[in-house]
């Protein structure tokens, strides 16, 4: 197995960083209230914690509109996961269906013993065997990292901030603008949450790509099947796309992105198949890729990395 110990890493500090953020904001909301004890606080954060840890992946499930798919319905897709599970040792997930009209697939789940794989019913027209498989090998990453209960966990606490932000600022009852003062640090940390939070799911994308190519996808299959699934998404209505928007972190890629990444695969798609061969990623591997200073922008604030920095990245495992 990689070393994954630079992400391990990166997702406690991110964790703690995150959790001090949220632990001194209701510190100043507990003193604005005349409230001082400190274990109020702490039991606040932990409290904060726990709800999201374990509610976390049924609210996945349900605004996803998740059902079981059993092995009489699809009988490879369970040989894929089974396969792959065995790969990555660890205990089959179990396997979902959601009715969303974008072709994708996430994993959820609170560990790799209690993981979840689902695919969206378009995914399965759009897809080879190969390309499916390598995108379950991607899920299946994410899944033997744990990082989905980690980005599920942190990200509500921008959302938190968010919140009583605008309570504060937009209270009648100030305090000599005790209150406004809390309302802009509120705001603050929602900005400087939601940078950490679109950081680690950009960095646990990369060690997912490579946990596919390590379960013994070929690192071209994952790399054509990104290209469909951005032509996919960028031809769906514009509502689908909105109605996804929220949880598009647990996708394989970033639907709000769909048509820029599609017109970052046609630069590397040279005969114009449609699909991305493993001639066109060893030319790649040894090309000059540069990333354009607004796409360098933009990546800052999406969920996943930038298509042609991943896609080199994928290239040089070919």
């Amino acid at each position: 197995m990689k070393n994954t110990w630079k992400l391990k890493l990166r997702m406690i500090l991110t964790s703690v960083l995150m959790f001090s953020i949220v632990y001194f904001l209701i510190m100043l909301v507990g003193a604005y209230l005349g409230i001082s004890s400190w274990k109020l606080y702490f039991g606040a954060s932990l409290l904060i914690a726990f709800l999201q840890y374990w509610f976390g992946p049924t609210l996945v499930k349900r605004s996803m509109k998740v059902r079981p798919l059993s092995e009489a319905e699809a009988p490879h897709i369970h040989q894929i996961v089974q396969e792959l599970a065995d790969a990555a040792g660890i205990p089959k997930p179990e396997i979902g269906l959601s009715e969303i009209n974008i072709p994708n697939a996430f994993a959820y789940g609170r560990s790799s013993r209690s993981g979840h794989i689902a695919i969206t019913r378009p995914i399965l027209g759009l897809l080879d065997r190969d390309e499916l498989k390598a995108v379950i090998g991607h899920e299946m990453g994410h899944i033997k990292h744990n990082d989905m209960i980690v980005t599920a966990t942190v990200s509500v606490i921008p959302m938190i901030c968010y919140y009583l932000a605008v309570s504060f600022l937009y209270s009648d009852n100030n305090n000599n603008g005790a209150g406004i003062i809390i309302g802009i640090l509120g705001y603050v940390f929602y900005l400087v949450g939601q940078l950490l939070v679109l950081f680690i799911s950009r960095t646990r994308e990369y060690y997912a790509d490579e946990a596919s190519v390590e379960y013994g996808n070929r690192p071209a299959a994952l790399v054509s099947a990104l290209y469909k699934l951005s032509y996919g998404a960028a031809n769906c209505s514009s509502q689908s796309i909105s109605n996804a928007s929220s949880n598009r972190a647990f996708f394989v890629n970033d639907i709000n992105n769909a048509k820029n990444d599609v017109f970052e695969f046609r630069q590397i798609d040279f005969d114009n198949d449609g699909t991305i061969s493993d001639d066109d990623l060893r030319r790649l591997a040894i090309s000059d890729i540069k990333v354009s200073k607004k796409n360098g922008l933009m990546e800052i604030f999406s969920t996943h990395p930038d298509s042609l920095k991943r896609v080199k990245r994928l290239a040089e495992l070919q």
